[in-house]
């Protein structure tokens, strides 16, 4: 009944916000087509509804938010730019049918092979425009992998995997480029400020947001291929609530950490539509407790009196060492760990589980590394 009423409300502020702007801004509705135009104004609508929603829900429950939500602020009036959504029933249905998508009252022109298309979206950016076109296509079957991965997301590692699979090597796969291209494009983008060259600001970081965006890709393109290959039907990611706010592994560090966008990987590996299911969890102590030794992986919101005590340590940058004096890749115990916080007899009693990762050349095709 709730979902029933917050419908009606949208249908109605939609409804007033259409006649308020047919009133008030009689041609620039009209430059677009009706059903186009209907568009924008219901995601302004949203906008308000969603602010209301979190409103209400941050007076009642604040420590979910990192502050008040603030109210939708309004467009520039000359520079504002909104995504302008193109429903089916304003593309040509005759050159559809043909594989081109024609906007209608426009000269844009695209071609496809998508069917099932709902809509065409133009999406403004730093210093261009995106064309997306949104279409239906049908739920993958589950893949039918008998082992599981745990993933551990970090910073000169940006993802250190390892799974239960016996025989399979760990994977190793580097972040020193994101780094390069951060720290290349942070200094490129401070000498232009300091000359108020606002353009070239915008034209670095969109080409810096390409070449972040084409790493992220490739990297969850490697990944997926190596769980199919593994016959790896879960991943399980590690990822703390609010991380990158409450950070402290140092000034440098921390600057670092927080450009590299994990969260969009973590939605690349999710939406690759392969069939395999994405596990978030926390990953408190992962790279404390020793996973070969099978530490207890307390909560982070679990309250214990007594201090929780490791069989393991890190002995030197990036290596872990057990109570047996066995020695690992840190970033690869973190990964089992986070594995052992869903599934905690994960890697128990497998025999023939090896330790030395494999690092991946991300520019070479998953099938020709030797695992």
């Amino acid at each position: 009944m709730s979902s029933v009423n917050t419908s009606l409300k949208l249908e109605s502020i939609t409804t007033r916000l259409i006649f308020t702007t047919r009133r008030k801004t009689k041609i620039a509705y009209r430059y677009l087509p009706t059903k186009v135009s209907k568009q924008i104004v219901r995601r302004v609508a949203e906008a308000w509804k969603a602010w209301c929603r979190a409103l209400k829900d941050w007076s009642g429950h604040p420590e979910k938010y990192l502050g008040k939500p603030k109210i939708p602020g309004y467009k520039h009036k000359e520079r504002g730019r909104n995504v302008v959504i193109y429903p089916k029933d304003a593309i040509s249905s005759p050159l559809l049918s043909r594989g081109i998508v024609k906007l209608s009252q426009t000269n844009i022109e695209l071609t496809t092979e998508a069917n099932n298309i709902n809509q065409v979206r133009i999406v403004p950016k730093l210093d261009h425009y995106v064309i997306e076109i949104v279409y239906t296509v049908s739920e993958p079957d589950k893949f039918d992998g008998k082992y599981l991965a745990g993933v551990d997301l970090g910073l000169n590692n940006l993802v250190a995997i390892t799974s239960n699979h016996p025989g399979i090597r760990p994977l190793l796969i580097n972040g020193r480029p994101l780094k390069s291209i951060n720290q290349f494009f942070n200094k490129r983008v401070a000498k232009a400020q300091s000359i108020k060259a606002c353009r070239l600001v915008k034209q670095l970081n969109s080409k810096r947001d390409r070449r972040i965006d084409n790493y992220l890709h490739t990297v969850s393109r490697r990944v997926i291929d190596w769980c199919q290959l593994n016959e790896i039907g879960q991943l399980i990611i590690g990822k703390n609530q609010r991380w990158k706010q409450a950070l402290n592994i140092g000034k440098k560090n921390n600057q670092e950490f927080t450009n590299i966008p994990h969260a969009k990987l973590i939605k690349l590996f999710t939406s690759q539509l392969a069939g395999i299911s994405v596990v978030l969890t926390e990953e408190s102590y992962t790279s404390k407790a020793s996973a070969l030794d099978g530490d207890y992986l307390p909560n982070i919101r679990a309250k214990t009196e007594a201090k929780v005590v490791f069989n393991g340590k890190r002995v030197k940058r990036g290596l872990y060492l057990t109570s047996t004096g066995r020695i690992i890749n840190a970033d690869i115990n973190g990964s089992m760990n986070i594995a052992r916080k869903v599934i905690p007899d994960a890697f128990e009693g497998i025999e023939g589980l090896p330790f030395i990762p494999v690092v991946l050349d991300l520019w070479t095709k998953i099938t020709n590394v030797a695992v």
